[in-house]
């Protein structure tokens, strides 16, 4: 009676999602190219791309010759952030001529500050032009993306426009584990409820972010956030703090073009802030852990058991399906890896509490050759 009862838990947890006002499954907030525009046609002369690079050769140039076919006028200034490669040198030699483009050769890192952010707010004080897009290194724009940014923040009225790019899913672990970290940060920061009013939920893609230079004037630059290994939620939050709208979506326009061949590179992405996600927090850890066992695991395990624990499994696996689907078929997967959320879940949950476990040992978030401690209690850094 009792586990039949746990697997009805885990069913009705999944029916709780597809009902739930917003609508986290649903893949609504999306923003694609326009085709058919020639690029000599668009003026991009308003807009400054800031590119933070630290050991990027590999994929530097690809990104810049794709920032050439967005318009014309447009500027990029790129923060060689001490590199180990020849960075600097490809992206010289790869950036096309209609880009007014500008590398930067960034300092040591300050203390107090993560890598990324310092590189972006030496980048920051380069910049004169109304609009800034911060833009990763392996972030490929396709004809027009710029341009429905562009857009989007004039009909939404957003100080902050962001997509989250397609990443790579070509390799088996690729497809099996990169569409449910992006449906996974959707069912943390529901974009319909980031994309509104409230300051509750604040959310940002950092890969892909035009926001209003000015803006990021008042709010003290990326100093306001120098501490934050989430950096893109808190810049979000520190924008809507301040008075402002924000808006998030999907998006195939912007493709990261960066390899997560085994299991091992996307174990060691998603390890690097996932206790930071719960606020590094022993009891939101287990309630994390009890969260997804009931969701993923109960379902399963309960087409074994008695005729009422079976109906109740069959009702939380189809829910858990129904509510994947409709991201794989965004990305132009197969249906049946809508299939695989019970072994999706428990890799997310392994990755989660090897985070927890490293943050215990000392060892905390590690990226590109730098380990960084924990924010401080308060939040980033004012």
């Amino acid at each position: 009676m009792l586990w039949s009862g746990l697997v009805a838990a885990g069913a009705a947890l999944w029916l709780c999602v597809l009902v739930l006002p917003w609508q986290p499954w649903r893949v609504r907030e999306r923003l694609e190219p326009e085709p058919g525009h020639d690029a000599a046609d668009i003026s991009l002369e308003d807009v400054t791309v800031l590119i933070p690079a630290r050991d990027e050769a590999a994929v530097i140039g690809e990104t810049l010759a794709a920032l050439g076919r967005q318009g014309r006028g447009l500027r990029v200034v790129l923060v060689d952030d001490r590199s180990g490669d020849d960075t600097a040198e490809v992206a010289r030699q790869a950036a096309p001529d209609s880009l007014a483009f500008d590398i930067h050769t960034g300092a040591p890192l300050a203390e107090g500050w993560i890598g990324k952010l310092w590189a972006l707010e030496q980048g920051r004080q380069r910049i004169e032009t109304p609009l800034t897009l911060l833009l990763d290194a392996d972030i490929t724009l396709r004809p027009g993306m710029l341009r429905a940014l562009l857009a989007r923040k004039e009909e939404s009225g957003a100080a902050l426009v962001s997509v989250m790019a397609a990443l790579r899913m070509r390799g088996g672990w690729e497809k099996l584990l990169l569409p449910a970290f992006i449906y996974f940060f959707r069912l943390l920061y529901p974009f319909h409820l980031s994309n509104g009013p409230g300051r509750r939920v604040a959310a940002a893609a950092g890969g892909c972010v035009l926001i209003e230079t000015s803006v990021l004037a008042q709010i003290g630059g990326f100093g306001a956030i120098r501490g934050a290994l989430i950096d893109d939620c808190a810049l979000a939050r520190a924008v809507k703090n301040a008075g402002h709208r924000t808006w998030i979506g999907v998006s195939r326009g912007a493709e990261s073009h960066r390899d997560y061949p085994t299991l091992g590179v996307v174990w060691r992405m998603v390890a690097r802030t996932a206790y930071t996600q719960l606020r590094y927090s022993p009891v939101l850890l287990l309630l994390c852990t009890l969260l997804m066992a009931l969701m993923f695991w109960a379902p399963l395990i309960g087409l074994g058991g008695p005729l009422a624990a079976q109906i109740a499994g069959g009702v939380g696996l189809v829910g858990m399906a129904v509510c994947y689907l409709p991201t794989v078929r965004y990305y132009r997967l197969s249906s049946a890896w809508a299939l695989t959320m019970p072994l999706i879940g428990t890799l997310y949950l392994a990755m989660t509490w090897h985070s927890a476990l490293r943050d215990w040992g000392g060892r905390r978030s590690e990226w590109k050759g730098r380990v960084y401690g924990r924010e401080p209690k308060g939040g980033p850094a004012a």
